[in-house]
């Protein structure tokens, strides 16, 4: 949807490794000024290539318990299976830490506007319960909203410039700091609504094509730990190198749907 003397929304998403068709909205984040995380910075994290009736792309997505992986709706609508790769920073290398599975259940939420893109939360349901081990464990959920201003960080595998369609070969991340919807607004428009989150950080840092549906992260002090804050929506249709900010789904407003579908308690 255009708006106006405003930015376009693009979905985050990538095709075999290449930058998906630009439409009103794009999909896809910026991993953009990155850094290369280590083995087992977000054992979390899930590297999930979606095969649809005409197409095969990717996305990101995250481990919530040993069944359930959270990601985009846009990631999951009109899916036809999975292919889910866990234990593993590396889309390339051999790794014994790996395991890979496949799946065809998944569940959108009801309010899921593609076109909006409100509601672009999904989840998907693991064949056969996943063992953990040091390098594959879940993330647990947040429990509170999200401030304004608060330092996150973004991980994900896509692109990390406009010129190289390319997937990164390791898991990047990013650090970022959310701002008001009406900041947001004044990049996007009345597109941003309650159910969204956006973050930005120095210069063009954020995320691209490819990291749709991968998690925006809250940093926990006491106790220790993270927490999954968001789910990475969309970016500038303007694509990854400019300054302006990513979008997110708010985790927090999901969470009683989210225990719903997944059996589960958060």
């Amino acid at each position: 949807m255009q708006l106006s003397n405003q930015y376009c929304f693009l979905l985050l998403g990538s095709h075999e490794g290449h930058a998906a068709a630009t439409q009103s909205r794009k999909i896809g984040g910026r991993i953009v000024e990155e850094n290369q995380s280590t083995l087992v910075s977000f054992p979390f994290s899930a590297a999930i290539y979606v095969q649809a009736a005409s197409s095969t792309f990717f996305c990101g997505g995250a481990l919530i318990n040993n069944q359930w992986v959270l990601t985009a709706a846009h990631c999951v609508d009109g899916a036809i299976s999975f292919t889910i790769r866990l234990g593993s920073n590396s889309l390339v290398d051999s790794d014994p830490n790996r395991v890979t599975v496949a799946s065809s259940h998944y569940v959108a939420h009801p309010d899921y506007d593609p076109l909006t893109l409100e509601h672009n939360i999904g989840l998907i349901a693991l064949r056969l319960p996943i063992q953990f081990t040091g390098y594959i464990q879940p993330i647990q959920l947040t429990d509170k909203e999200i401030t304004t201003y608060n330092h996150l960080t973004a991980i994900g595998w896509g692109q990390t410039s406009d010129a190289d369609p390319e997937l990164s070969d390791h898991l990047q991340y990013v650090s970022l700091i959310t701002i008001t919807n009406e900041e947001c607004k004044n990049v996007y428009g009345f597109q941003v609504s309650d159910d969204m989150i956006c973050a930005t950080g120095n210069y063009i840092e954020g995320t691209c094509l490819g990291d749709t549906g991968s998690p925006l992260i809250q940093h926990i002090y006491n106790p220790q730990g993270v927490r999954h804050a968001g789910i990475a929506s969309f970016i500038s249709g303007d694509g990854c190198d400019q300054p302006h900010p990513s979008g997110y789904t708010r985790t927090y407003l999901y969470l009683d749907w989210i225990a719903n579908v997944t059996s589960g308690t958060y």
